[in-house]
């Protein structure tokens, strides 16, 4: 059986960093599979050394000439099933297999609110005419099963998978003791060696509330806590505001002394294994994948109740869930952190062990291969 997967583009997304995971697996698997995609981007050096074929095919003007480009390619290469990665590229799929047996899989690694109203109405056509639809959480399946009316039957969650090859163990004494000789990130601030060291991971988008997490450090500046709160995302562009209203109101509020923008970093894993907590704010999400890295580094994790990070977090078990938008009740909890921190470590291990288990790479790329038998 030979899969095709559609990218729209190879830049350094979640969505590409997760293919990319698979690909790098799937000789492993006994995954056959070939990549199609219509942009260059950062990883495309990546996905051409990952082993599997990847070939570049760009609509143009033309699009019927890109859809018998497509179609011919396919045909070529003997594919069984094309797995789209976003609609536009399922709805392309679409029309180039008519008339062949090829399958049409789409997998919705978001949701549409902030998509253009072309893109909503190519995701309302092709959502109910693909062979099967694969979503990444079940609260995500459940929202576009209600809002377009779908068969249950071909809906599936199938969750993303982490490599954790690349994870740092925070328990792993060894390891944190070297990176505390080489890559120290508290060396690189000029912090004390006692300054307790919270990360956040997202670029600044609108789905991401980092502007919560700066009110939060404006609270816990209060309580006379030593702290260094690490926000590590880019400034982007198309949404500058977003990231520009949280530094200026660090600088209003005088936090600039406890709050750090750093930027994109290629040594996340390091700076969360060195990090005593990891805090994360989303409007909404559709997994999460920071705050499952976080989980399976093993440090204490505190995220917002919205309905997925309640999903991955097993309704708390494993996590400390705070009111969305609500920064008071982040620094109470966060303040119970500080006087139980043993029993919050021993929840981190326990939630380690559960990620590590539940969203491996080896088990999303298992759980796919299921899927792909109709």
């Amino acid at each position: 059986m030979k899969i095709a997967y559609l990218f729209g583009s190879l830049t350094r997304g979640g969505t590409e960093t997760l293919m990319l995971d698979v690909f790098r697996h799937a000789p492993e698997h006994g995954l056959d599979a070939i990549g199609v995609y219509r942009k260059t981007g950062e990883y495309e050096q990546d996905f051409l050394n990952s082993g599997v074929p990847m070939f570049k095919l760009a609509p143009g003007a033309n699009k019927l000439a890109y859809l018998l480009k497509l179609r011919k390619l396919l045909l070529m290469h003997q594919v069984d099933i094309v797995h789209a990665q976003q609609p536009v590229d399922a709805f392309y799929a679409y029309f180039a297999c008519l008339g062949t047996k090829i399958r049409i899989m789409l997998t919705l690694h978001g949701y549409d609110f902030n998509d253009s109203k072309a893109s909503k109405s190519v995701l309302k056509f092709i959502i109910s005419r693909t062979d099967k639809n694969i979503f990444v959480s079940k609260s995500q399946s459940d929202f576009y099963v209600k809002r377009f009316n779908l068969d249950p039957v071909k809906q599936h969650v199938v969750y993303n998978g982490i490599s954790f090859s690349k994870i740092i163990d925070a328990f792993d004494n060894k390891a944190i003791d070297q990176l505390q000789r080489d890559q120290n990130i508290k060396k690189e601030l000029n912090l004390s060696p006692d300054t307790l060291l919270l990360s956040s991971v997202g670029n600044f988008i609108p789905v991401r509330d980092q502007m919560t997490l700066c009110r939060f450090a404006n609270l816990l500046k209060k309580q006379e806590v030593d702290f260094q709160l690490l926000l590590i995302g880019k400034r982007l562009d198309f949404v500058a505001s977003q990231y520009d209203d949280c530094v200026n109101y660090c600088r209003e509020n005088d936090l600039l002394n406890h709050v750090s923008f750093l930027g994109m970093r290629t040594d996340v894993p390091q700076i969360l294994a060195q990090s005593d907590a990891f805090v994360y704010a989303t409007d909404y999400d559709t997994f999460g994948i920071a705050v499952a890295e976080a989980m399976a580094t093993g440090i204490p994790v505190f995220v917002n109740d919205w309905e997925v990070m309640s999903e991955i977090t097993v309704q708390g078990k494993y996590a400390t869930l705070y009111k969305t938008k609500d920064e008071r009740d982040l620094v109470e909890k966060f303040m119970l952190f500080l006087k139980h921190k043993n029993d919050c470590i021993s929840k981190a291990q326990l939630a380690q062990q559960f990620v590590r288990e539940t969203y491996s790479i080896e088990s999303h790329i298992s759980n796919l291969m299921q899927q792909y038998e109709f």
